[in-house]
């Protein structure tokens, strides 16, 4: 294949999408695929990004010099207005629309069924993460798109475990942002009612405190107050990314664990990443989460909105040495079905 270019649109650098446009750039460099990063505003996912041809903007008059870069094709994340401003400012080549999460079930089928107008008269076609609710969705609303659905990529050579510091005390991690579809407020409940159980737990929230509204920030500190948990939950915001892999990692080692609250997740990379620093996870049936997750072998599932079921599990992977190592070392296991390769594949049969 001869060298090709392409550029990867998204809102914002944040989350598992910034985590994604690295990681795959990095598995096309090595095929010879020279990878650009549009993103419309700022975020605090860019002290994570280098290397990369990376570009912040969203006025037209820049937006067309970028295009003049003859690029093979563009990928645009989630965002279907993008497309028709990208044909409107002269782009002629491969345009393909990329779905990632979406929030809810219900958000994801009201945000697709408004993009098809969009993806059918100005794109080539979708991307999409192996994802039971949104192939469902591809299918129904999309019978004649050309579709490709594989899994995101993740490179656990670079990010994976490191010995650094035992703690006295189990630790149990949550990351995301403080919005509905994160479900953080489950994730308090749950501490409120765990450490009654084991009152030396700590929490451990990473979120980025630059994405959520002013109102769920003012819930959180409340409930906070309400659950009498200021002592107990421990908030670390705007992490770099490659430090994540030193908190995740000592989290293990504590005998501690990642929990997921998602109501739905398109892929998690949260749960992916935890899983390869020998951190396991406890987490609700979110859906994509179910393409690495298998319930007591690779991690654990709780039954959704339900915290006595959460607590009982949590007190398992905790208490039952034998059941955690095993999931510990399956879970490392499994991760070679992500590998960067796998992905460089699958995509390059896209660019062909």
């Amino acid at each position: 294949m001869t060298k090709s270019k392409i550029l990867f649109v998204f809102y914002l650098p944040s989350g598992g999408m910034e985590t994604l446009n690295r990681q795959r750039c990095k598995a096309l460099q090595n095929y010879d695929i020279e990878c650009h990063l549009l993103y419309l505003q700022n975020g605090t996912g860019m002290q994570n990004i280098s290397l990369i041809p990376t570009y912040v903007t969203n006025t037209d008059a820049e937006i067309k010099k970028i295009l003049s870069k003859n690029f093979d094709a563009i990928f645009v994340s989630s965002d279907m207005y993008m497309l028709k401003r990208i044909r409107d400012l002269g782009y002629k080549g491969k345009l393909i629309y990329e779905i990632q999460g979406l929030g809810s079930v219900k958000t994801a089928e009201k945000i697709l069924t408004q993009a098809v107008p969009f993806v059918v008269n100005y794109s080539n076609g979708i991307l999409y993460p192996k994802t039971s609710h949104l192939m469902r969705l591809m299918d129904t609303l999309y019978p004649s798109t050309p579709k490709h659905c594989f899994h995101n990529c993740f490179d656990s050579k670079e990010f994976g475990y490191r010995s650094i510091t035992r703690m006295s005390y189990p630790i149990i991690g949550w990351i995301g942002r403080l919005e509905l579809n994160k479900n953080w407020d489950e994730y308090l409940m749950f501490a409120m009612r765990f450490i009654k159980q084991k009152p030396n737990t700590k929490f451990w929230m990473f979120i980025d405190d630059t994405l959520g509204n002013h109102h769920e920030k003012v819930r959180f500190n409340k409930l906070l107050n309400r659950y009498k948990l200021t002592n107990a939950v421990v908030v670390h915001a705007n992490v770099p990314h490659k430090q994540m892999a030193d908190y995740l990692s000592i989290i293990g080692d504590s005998g501690g664990f990642l929990l997921s609250t998602s109501k739905v997740e398109g892929f998690g990379y949260a749960v992916v990443e935890a899983m390869s620093c020998k951190c396991p996870v406890l987490t609700s049936d979110s859906d994509g989460v179910k393409a690495f997750i298998t319930h007591n072998i690779t991690g654990k599932f709780y039954k959704n909105e339900n915290i006595g079921s959460a607590v009982l599990q949590g007190i398992e992977l905790i208490d039952n040495l034998e059941l955690r190592n095993n999931i510990i070392y399956h879970a490392l296991n499994h991760l070679s079905f992500f590998d960067l390769e796998t992905y460089a594949n699958e995509f390059i049969k896209i660019l062909k």
